[in-house]
């Protein structure tokens, strides 16, 4: 193989693809990228063998062939040449080797043979469907926070993804819910053409990370194909394939409450701004705030046997009785940095039952809290 490419092209398509790659691998060929020659240039792979990126990038091919190096050897290499360097990378097969040119610089890496490189079979897709990149970018970054991090429960340890109908709309809607047990995030929107019929699927929490930032361009067309075992994101010239989570997404509408009849309206900058100062003399293991309500006045309180406590008073538009109740606020600040609009709404039943938060101005997304004991 012998084959030209530009640096920053080669660097963009490596920082893609080396992510996938995890630093501790017991297969060798797991740490490594295959690249080989294609019909539009040099493409590059990468896998764990649950999660693949592939990606292609142009390039001027003089001798074809694959092999597949280091990954993060490879990127860091890349990374660290002259901006605008024409880079040669160079293989025989006989050697086991491949050479990295660059200006006066070069490098041998030790390669594998690239027989031995996994390839993660898609299967057939049933479902397939377009959208913008700032849309399905939108429903990830409004759920992906509440992802649950214990294993055990490994159905919560990924988004949910389904087609639902809106309520009152009679519309379907494409819906991402995700939750730890703690807290529950649900964004949705109008569910594109092909959506209808969709199996309900657990997006992992690595594959969810990786669409994030693949998503940089938010004009740019998202083609998502699935399956009831695995999900494809294309995107421009990278193609990422993913295994599912196998488990059933436990019934979260039941604890979405629809009786809460207390509503507190509050600016939401003062808000997360007052959270953030009472909590700084929280526990880290609890975490907790309390929240004391009371016609237009709210007190957020916090009590610390071993540091002290700290007390801050808002005026709010509330009023519901009297109520007391806390919460995380760690939490409450990873929701109220979801709202978009000015004024969080908070609607809330009593110090025991879970709170429903949304954006005052939005209706596409919402956030349901469990309270904590103070």
């Amino acid at each position: 193989m012998k084959v030209t490419v530009e640096r920053a092209e080669l660097l963009k398509s490596l920082s893609h693809v080396h992510r996938v790659v995890e630093r501790r691998n017991t297969i060798p060929i797991l740490a490594n990228v295959l690249i080989r020659t294609g019909a539009s240039g040099l493409e590059l792979k990468a896998t764990d063998l649950d999660l693949e990126v592939v990606e292609t990038v142009p390039a001027q091919v003089d001798r074809e062939g694959a092999t597949t190096v280091p990954a993060h050897v490879v990127y860091d290499i890349v990374r660290k040449l002259p901006e605008g360097a024409q880079v040669l990378l160079e293989s025989s097969g006989d050697r086991g080797t491949l050479a990295v040119r660059a200006g006066r610089a070069r490098f041998t890496l030790q390669t594998l043979p690239q027989e031995d490189f996994p390839d993660l079979a898609a299967g057939e897709f049933t479902h397939a469907f377009k959208l913008k990149g700032a849309e399905f970018r939108r429903l990830v970054d409004k759920t992906q926070f509440a992802i649950s991090t214990e294993e055990t429960r490994y159905y919560l340890n990924g988004i949910f993804l389904h087609v639902a109908e809106a309520k009152g709309a009679g519309k379907a809607t494409l819906r991402a819910v995700a939750t730890d047990g703690h807290r529950l995030a649900q964004a949705e929107l109008e569910a594109p053409e092909g959506a209808a019929g969709m199996p309900g699927i657990i997006v992992p929490r690595k594959t969810v990370a990786e669409v994030q930032k693949l998503l940089e361009d938010k004009d740019a067309e998202v083609t998502v194909s699935l399956s009831t075992t695995k999900i494809r994101v294309a995107v421009g010239a990278i193609v990422l394939t993913s295994k599912l989570i196998d488990g059933t997404f436990p019934d979260y509408n039941r604890v979405i409450p629809a009786g809460n009849d207390k509503v507190l309206l509050v600016d939401k900058a003062d808000f997360a701004a007052a959270v953030d100062r009472v909590s700084t003399v929280s526990s880290e293991r609890g975490r907790a705030v309390k929240l004391s309500l009371n016609d237009g006045k709210l007190v957020l309180s916090v009590t610390n046997p071993d540091s002290g406590s700290a007390t801050e008073e808002l005026e709010v538009d509330y009023a519901a009785e009297p109520l007391d109740i806390g919460f995380n606020s760690r939490y409450l600040l990873d929701i109220t940095a979801q709202l978009e609009g000015d004024t969080a709404e908070l609607k809330l039943a009593d110090s025991g039952s879970p709170t429903l938060v949304r954006d005052s101005t939005k209706s596409d997304a919402l956030y349901v809290l469990m309270p904590m004991r103070v």
